[in-house]
């Protein structure tokens, strides 16, 4: 046994002898030998574990995208799109990363306040002129019931005048004594049930009538009456004329305005400018078919 296991390592004693004594005549071919075979091996095992990772990719990689698309439908049934037309907003949390679509329809709701609801239709302008035949007028209103009224100093009257059903325009004139008076025209989109005309009085010097008036009438007049004031408007209350001063102690000022519908006019006689003065009002207003 012992010379067999002898035979069986002098063949690898003498290898190891041999390529030895042939590193040391050959030099540094033996090096590129040497460097070319620790090449080729390390090329051998990265290309066995590129072969092992390609395999565990093909093996996990379709999970993955299944994974990844029933993610992407969760996604697209909670974030469900409101029907109907229209501009649709996206807004999405920095913080969270929580996304809100909104549809601009819903604008016409309480979600975005009061301010943005749908607005009343526009108003054509009226039809303005003056006479100057201011004592004639005086005499013949002065003689007719409620045709003379005193609008006193920091006060505002509002005459209220209902369209009538057998009439198609609003007709109106005024004239003071002595001194100006602001003047303008609003309409009330309401439901007519009485074809009275009415006249509510309002001191602006007082907050506490002046929020009475506006939890009443919504239209409560600020601003400068010579360059013509803004008023505070509710949703159904539209613009037909803003308040001005009216030469109307010089001219009789008339006017008139064709029904835009079913409503009520509100004819505003403003001496809110005036800390002195009352003024006298020679007023007269029918409707015409």
């Amino acid at each position: 046994e012992n010379e067999d296991t002898a035979q069986k390592i002098e063949p690898a004693d003498q290898l190891v002898d041999s390529w030895e004594s042939s590193a040391s005549e050959g030099g540094p071919h033996t090096g590129s030998l040497v460097n070319t075979c620790v090449t080729e091996a390390s090329k051998e095992e990265a290309g066995t574990l590129e072969d092992q990772d390609v395999a565990v990719l093909e093996e996990t990689l379709p999970d993955q995208i299944q994974s990844f698309k029933e993610e992407a439908v969760v996604r697209v049934a909670n974030y469900h799109v409101p029907p109907g037309a229209g501009d649709i907003v996206m807004i999405q949390s920095d913080h969270t990363g929580a996304v809100d679509i909104l549809s601009a329809e819903l604008e016409t709701a309480d979600l975005l306040g009061e301010q943005r609801k749908a607005q009343p239709p526009p108003l054509a302008p009226p039809t303005m002129w003056t006479t100057e035949k201011t004592k004639e007028f005086k005499a013949k209103i002065g003689k007719e019931k409620n045709g003379r009224m005193v609008v006193k100093r920091g006060e505002v009257v509002t005459v209220r005048v209902p369209t009538h059903p057998d009439g198609k325009c609003i007709c109106w004139e005024f004239a003071t004594d002595d001194y100006d008076i602001g003047f303008g025209v609003y309409f009330d989109w309401t439901t007519v049930t009485s074809t009275a005309i009415t006249v509510q009085v309002s001191e602006s010097s007082d907050e506490e009538d002046e929020e009475e008036e506006e939890e009443i009438e919504g239209l409560a007049p600020v601003g400068d009456v010579e360059r013509g004031s803004k008023s505070y408007l509710r949703n159904r209350y539209g613009e037909i004329m803003p308040v001005y001063r009216r030469n109307s102690h010089r001219e009789v000022q008339a006017g008139s305005h064709e029904y835009p519908g079913e409503g009520i006019y509100l004819l505003k006689f403003d001496n809110s400018y005036s800390l002195l003065r009352n003024k006298t009002l020679f007023f007269h207003v029918y409707y015409t078919s």
